[in-house]
């Protein structure tokens, strides 16, 4: 079963703890075994640390969904040292646009939803990305959990 991530970028009061035991819980108890990821800063990138630590003990697998090429040079060296040890990690790359263009976070999140049979949010209200992506979610029929 495939689950992709979406929240926020900036973490706020994030409750990893709920976070870890939710996700254990969407893989023993709902069988979800690949998880696709945005590979954005906040929660992407923690999700997406996440299953790696849990790569072995579950046999999890992880897609890193690029939405441009280049997504790395437009985070911060603390971020862009995080995502290249995850994208090491990561069983498929999939690199959607060669090139930055308006959209192209939202053409990401929509193929990320089309391949899920769950969509895993963090979201706090608002608009933006996130909002957009359970928007989408909710309109193709997917199963959505939101912390």
């Amino acid at each position: 079963m495939n689950c992709a991530f979406t929240g926020h970028r900036q973490l706020g009061e994030f409750d990893e703890k709920l976070f870890n035991i939710s996700l254990r819980n969407l893989i023993t108890l709902r069988g979800v075994d690949t998880f696709y990821n945005g590979m954005a800063r906040g929660f992407d990138l923690l999700a997406a640390r996440k299953v790696i630590e849990l790569k072995d003990e579950y046999n999890l697998k992880l897609v890193a969904c690029i939405p441009f090429g280049g997504q790395i040079d437009s985070l911060g060296p603390a971020d862009r040292e995080i995502y290249a040890r995850v994208l090491e990690c990561c069983d498929d790359i999939r690199v959607l646009s060669a090139a930055y263009y308006p959209g192209c976070m939202y053409a990401r999140n929509r193929y990320m939803v089309d391949n899920a049979d769950i969509v895993y949010a963090y979201y706090s209200g608002g608009k933006g990305g996130t909002k957009y992506t359970l928007d989408y979610a909710r309109k193709c029929g997917k199963e959505l959990f939101i912390i």
